[in-house]
């Protein structure tokens, strides 16, 4: 469904409405206390809030009972084979601010926030590209780097059922190139053009001696919309639903401080061919991030699916969790899709562990659906052998991720 500048200018006046005059505005002043206090006692309760950040290179998230995450910053060259913990991944200090935030925020946790409006939910998410924009800087390839980030927040919001209305970005850099920008930019709206929402806005930073000369930082805000009785969030998963996994293009846009290391380590360049394939690596490092909306909507309105977890930072490991009620974990079929090239040759170059590999890249499923049996039949069937889709797994009492 495209959206017409009506639509969006009755959503805003509905936003308008909602925030009148007689609102008390949200600031830093109250919004540490984890609720919206001109709402009344009911209403507050229909407020889902999600939060995440990146700085440098730091992803943060958070699980719906706010005890599993994952921190990925800039990599230490440490021990034999390369791991996060190595890497620079400081899972303690990671706790420890979910922890703090808990306090402010309770009931964060999905991967998009859910605010009530009516008879539906605006859902919102909001990322960056993270080290992946230093690849970009290297190979010279920034006409899909905004692909990556629309991707990355409305693949977050649909997991949900939600469906992207908008989306805004902010570009900021130390002197502006109008060429390089118009590139990133011509990127994004791609990127608006494959998950059918409308480029709302954006802002563009020039921000003298703050950022090296040619390079740039991103961050996007996409927000949607899901009728109340149509949310998907897990709750009615059980034991004996069927794990559907939808295949990624490579890396997407995550784990890429343990790229860099890995490459730093194998002695190649990102102009050198990646084993076992024609692509060079940067090429393939540099692949957008799969959006994956309108297959996932399409999906959805056919009925059956239950949950679904979109595979970022923290790998299988943290992510599909996330969507499961408590007592319930995964069961992971090892060899049920094609792991592509590219992680094969992170894995040997880096000499990574299996387990560190599932907790860091999406190892070739961008996103995973928990479905009943009779639409996992009914998904595989509409692949007609294209292979875009695997039964990857099943749901089993328990908890975690395990694999067979």
């Amino acid at each position: 469904m495209n959206l017409s500048c009506k639509a969006n200018t009755e959503l805003s006046h509905c936003i308008t409405n909602l925030f009148s005059s007689n609102s008390v505005n949200i600031g830093k002043g109250n919004s540490t206390t984890g609720s919206l206090p001109f709402l009344s006692k009911n209403y507050k309760k229909e407020v889902k809030y999600r939060r995440g950040t990146r700085k440098d290179g730091l992803v943060l998230s958070i699980s719906k009972n706010n005890t599993q995450n994952h921190v990925e910053t800039a990599p230490e060259d440490e021990g034999e084979g390369l791991t996060y913990k190595e890497a620079g991944v400081d899972i303690d200090a990671g706790s420890e601010l979910v922890r703090r935030i808990a306090k402010m925020a309770p009931g964060i946790g999905g991967f998009g926030g859910l605010f009530p409006l009516g008879d539906s939910y605006l859902v919102a998410g909001t990322d960056g590209v993270g080290t992946k924009l230093k690849l970009a800087f290297e190979t010279g390839i920034h006409e899909t780097i905004g692909i990556d980030l629309v991707a990355m927040s409305v693949n977050d919001i649909v997991t949900s059922g939600a469906k992207p209305l908008f989306f805004l970005d902010y570009f900021a850099t130390s002197r502006l190139d109008v060429d390089l920008a118009e590139k990133v930019i011509k990127g994004i709206v791609d990127g608006c053009q494959q998950s059918e929402c409308a480029l709302l806005g954006g802002e563009t930073a020039e921000m003298p001696d703050f950022y090296a000369d040619g390079e740039y930082d991103l961050s996007g805000f996409a927000v949607g919309i899901v009728q109340k009785d149509s949310v998907i969030d897990g709750s009615n998963i059980e034991v004996g639903d069927v794990i559907i996994g939808l295949p990624s293009s490579g890396v997407h846009s995550n784990g890429f401080s343990l790229v860099r290391r890995v490459l730093q380590h194998s002695g190649l360049s990102l102009k050198d061919n990646l084993p076992g394939s024609s692509a060079t690596l940067g090429e393939a490092l540099m692949a957008p991030t799969v959006i994956y909306v309108k297959q996932v909507l399409d999906i959805i309105s056919k009925g059956g699916v239950k949950g679904i977890a979109h595979i970022t930072g923290g790998g299988f490991t943290d992510n599909i969790p996330r969507v499961f009620p408590k007592g319930l974990g995964a069961l992971i079929y090892k060899d049920s899709w094609v792991i592509p090239p590219v992680f094969k040759w992170i894995q040997k170059a880096g000499r990574i562990e299996d387990d560190e590999m599932r907790r860091t890249f999406n190892m070739g499923i961008g996103m995973v659906l928990v479905v009943k049996e009779a639409a996992a039949l009914r998904i595989l069937g509409d692949d007609h052998g294209k292979n875009s889709a695997c039964r990857m797994g099943e749901v089993i009492s328990g908890d975690g991720v395990t694999y067979r």
